[in-house]
């Protein structure tokens, strides 16, 4: 009981809302960047935490970026990623990631309190990615997931894909995503039931300003999921705003709008779903912050490093 009871309380945490589905963690931004846009990434094609939000965006990358993204999330929970793509000439490009969440140390006790020592519980995703070209601008990519994760001396592991497109139209610095994530089950549950993965259908869409140094972006999350009507299928929106400000210097906006409605205590939100950041070039490195407030619960940092070689 005290392993199921363990369960639910970090799935909530993971997803910042009470879910229905397992591995929770795979739906937090990972990349400062991205948080600060409100996790508007899926149009996404210059930076290598891609992978995580549409494969079929790691085909517009260059050379062989790598990144590094730590997450400060509530109480003593803390994540990291490493994400990686490189191009193998005559075959495609190819992407590789880590992304692991630790939720602490909990005192462990019997059904009448009595301590009896701790534990920990911890999740992981690793990822391969693959990308293509359907045609000319137009691309395609999947990512196979391996899912990992453990409460005490219970374990749970799962198995999925991601699949995705990317269509790019230079001449007007538009790009249009769309992902599937999360799409599998279960391999080994923490006992007889097995649960689902959060599958997430996504659109996304980004263009830079022709006479503005302004890149915006909107994503649809969850298109998958059934609704009261059809407008509320779309109530799943973020919405991201970078800014170049000079040559090492950008600063970014973001607002998620499921987050906010999420959030509300009440009928009080505060500044719930609305995300902040900046992202600086040093030499060929890459350092970026984000900050995405949870209203009354608190507030979530990310940092960043990204460089390629």
């Amino acid at each position: 009981m005290r392993i199921i009871l363990t369960a639910a309380v970090l799935f909530c945490l993971s997803s910042t809302v009470i879910g229905q589905n397992t591995f929770e963690f795979l739906k937090i931004d990972m990349s400062a960047r991205a948080a600060a846009l409100g996790g508007s990434f899926t149009a996404n094609h210059d930076d290598p935490n891609v992978i995580f939000y549409n494969p079929a965006g790691l085909k517009l990358l260059n050379e062989n970026p790598v990144s590094f993204s730590f997450v400060k999330h509530l109480l003593d929970i803390n994540l990291a990623s490493v994400s990686y793509s490189t191009e193998l000439y005559g075959i495609g490009r190819f992407g590789a990631a880590v992304k692991y969440i630790n939720y602490g140390n909990f005192v462990a006790a019997d059904e009448f309190g009595n301590r009896n020592g701790e534990y920990g519980a911890g999740e992981a995703a690793f990822i391969i990615g693959y990308a293509g070209s359907l045609d000319e601008n137009f691309y395609y990519g999947a990512n196979v997931k391996f899912i990992y994760s453990s409460i005490e001396t219970r374990s749970s592991s799962a198995a999925a894909v991601d699949l995705g497109f990317h269509y790019e139209i230079p001449s007007q610095q538009l790009n249009f995503g769309f992902g599937i994530l999360n799409l599998g089950s279960q391999i080994s549950s923490y006992y007889s039931t097995k649960e689902n993965l959060p599958l997430d259908l996504v659109f996304g869409i980004s263009k830079k300003l022709e006479h503005l140094p302004l890149r915006l972006s909107l994503d649809f999350h969850k298109l998958n999921e059934d609704r009261d009507d059809f407008i509320q299928r779309f109530k799943a929106f973020s919405v991201g705003a970078e800014f170049t400000l000079s040559k090492v210097l950008m600063l970014r906006l973001g607002f998620d709008n499921e987050k906010r409605t999420e959030l509300k205590v009440g009928t009080f939100a505060g500044i719930a779903g609305f995300n902040i950041g900046l992202g600086a070039k040093i030499s060929n490195y890459n350092f970026d912050y984000g900050f995405s407030s949870m209203g009354l619960i608190g507030g979530l940092h990310r940092i960043g490093i990204s460089t390629s070689f």
